[in-house]
């Protein structure tokens, strides 16, 4: 083992529809935002909740694979691992992003509703086993019980400004 791990798994819904670009060296590149809630009561009895945002970067085939199936409000299951990157916009203001760099990805839901598995997923050989053991924790519907639409909308620093290098 090397002593170290940079792991995520993230079960959340998309915050928009992947946007596909490629890059100069011909590399598709797909972002999107995942939104996760967590929900506790306070001492007083009183429901809350917190809703945080990730930025997703997924590469390859699999870019392509998110920006054909992946559709905003639908609810996914995301491996990867964190990346902290920085850059100099247009104007010369040095920005610093926090990223999940996708390594896979699992549409939760049902068929009807753009979840499950589908043609062309991300990883046959372990889609099956990946979408079983998610889907089990969260639910069979979309959503996993969370209204979307009462989710707080993406902070305006989304970190998916047009100045992005790639």
């Amino acid at each position: 083992m090397s002593g170290s791990l940079n792991k995520v798994m993230l079960i959340g819904n998309l915050g928009k529809d992947p946007e596909l670009k490629v890059t100069p060296s011909g590399q598709p590149v797909a972002r999107f935002s995942v939104a996760t809630t967590e929900t506790w009561k306070n001492p007083q009895g009183e429901k809350q909740s917190k809703t945080e945002w990730h930025n997703i970067v997924v590469w390859g085939k699999q870019a392509e694979v998110a920006e054909k199936f992946l559709r905003k409000g639908k609810q996914i299951l995301v491996e990867g691992r964190i990346q902290y990157r920085e850059y100099t916009d247009q104007a010369g203001v040095k920005k610093y992003m926090t990223e999940i760099r996708c390594d896979h990805f699992v549409m939760l839901g049902r068929m009807d509703e753009g979840g499950g598995q589908r043609e062309g997923g991300y990883n046959r050989s372990t889609a099956g086993a990946s979408a079983a053991g998610a889907g089990a924790g969260v639910g069979a519907h979309s959503g996993g019980g969370q209204d979307f639409d009462d989710m707080p909308p993406p902070p305006s620093s989304s970190g998916y400004d047009d100045d992005i290098p790639f």
